[in-house]
């Protein structure tokens, strides 16, 4: 990634997160966000945006509060044609994706399901900043300790508990 920067391919990173999310088993993006998201970088100021946010937010120098605070503004700035790009999935699909062993997914309702029924007061606003995604970084590790026994390795283990206790598809 620093390599495709360093020689201005920003629109190759682009195409490769979006490739990856879409790559993986279960749709992790609602369309409306896939879609805004290919319109966001088709455009080479977007696709610069995009880049150089993402390579920050994982990469990137400081506190990983400062670095994902600067990821939600270049999210935010991005163009849109018809919908918002700015949404808890598409502002975590990528960090999860690239470091499950620090990042969380966040998909509102089913994580805000999840934390109601765990006992934890989820401090949820619907737009994404740092104060809610440390807040959701706390409820995983909580949840990562009250499940020590069963050996969870990253995010995705914690998630994909998450999942099942807020989702609607598990009884």
């Amino acid at each position: 990634m620093r390599e495709l920067l360093q020689q201005g391919r920003h629109e190759d990173i682009a195409a490769t997160a979006v490739r990856v999310e879409q790559q993986t088993r279960h749709s992790m993006l609602f369309s409306f966000e896939k879609m805004a998201l290919r319109d966001a970088v088709r455009t080479r100021p977007g696709a610069r945006t995009f880049a150089e946010g993402l390579y920050q937010y994982l990469h990137g120098e400081g506190e990983l509060s400062g670095r994902f605070e600067r990821w939600v503004a270049a999210v935010d700035s991005l163009p849109r044609r018809q919908t918002r790009v700015l949404t808890w999935p598409l502002v975590t699909v990528f960090g999860f994706l690239a470091q499950p062993e620090t990042h969380f997914f966040l998909k509102p309702n089913v994580t805000r399901n999840a934390a109601r029924k765990y006992g934890y007061p989820l401090q949820y606003q619907s737009r994404p900043s740092w104060a809610v995604y440390a807040d959701m970084l706390e409820f995983a590790r909580i949840v990562r300790r009250d499940l020590r026994d069963l050996k969870p390795r990253d995010m995705i283990d914690i998630q994909s508990f998450l999942w099942v206790q807020g989702s609607d598809e598990y009884a």
